[in-house]
């Protein structure tokens, strides 16, 4: 992976950087970012964008410091930049009681625009669990997606997991309603 020598987790803290991972459309620049160096023509061809829409999205993610400049070379008479992602991870701040969860919209967006017909395996499953049993599963669930993300081979094609692990809020019952 390109990006070893880049920190393990980018903890965004700020609005700008916070703004910066809220589009969708960087949040693919992103992934497109995530095992291989790409050049503003390669990023908007994988994206589906104009290069102008690209350089525009790419720059304010450099702004932010989630993307860096890994490499440039010339190209008749025109610098072209390689582009990396800064971290090999981001990590966002949590949204709040009530506040949009990004990585979750994301996600839905991506799973929703995946090709009609093409194998996914999508599940949710409501479980009763203790303090400690919550605990392991989030590690257990983190471990396997560390444990391939290590396998990732960026020659094969992208496959997005997703998991989350959570304590729904209480349902609140109206007054004049009945179970």
């Amino acid at each position: 992976m390109p990006t070893e020598d880049a920190p393990e987790t980018f903890h965004v803290t700020t609005g700008e950087q916070l703004r910066a991972v809220s589009n969708l459309t960087r949040h693919r620049i992103m992934a497109v970012l995530r095992f291989e160096p790409a050049t503003i023509t390669q990023i908007a061809e994988r994206v589906g964008l104009a290069k102008g829409s690209s350089s525009y999205h790419v720059r304010l993610l450099e702004r932010a410091g989630l993307v860096k400049v890994v490499r440039t070379r010339k190209v008749r008479g025109v610098m072209e930049r390689y582009y990396a992602m800064a971290a090999r991870s981001i990590e966002l701040p949590d949204p709040g009681d009530g506040g949009p969860d990004v990585l979750m919209r994301h996600a839905v967006a991506d799973l929703e625009a995946s090709p009609a017909g093409g194998e996914r395996h999508v599940r949710m499953a409501h479980l009763r669990l203790t303090d400690e049993q919550f605990a392991e599963l989030g590690a257990r669930l983190q471990a396997l997606a560390d444990e391939y993300r290590e396998l990732s081979d960026p020659s094969l094609p992208d496959t997005s997991l997703v998991f989350a692990l959570f304590r729904p809020a209480p349902v609140q019952q109206n007054e004049g309603d009945t179970k």
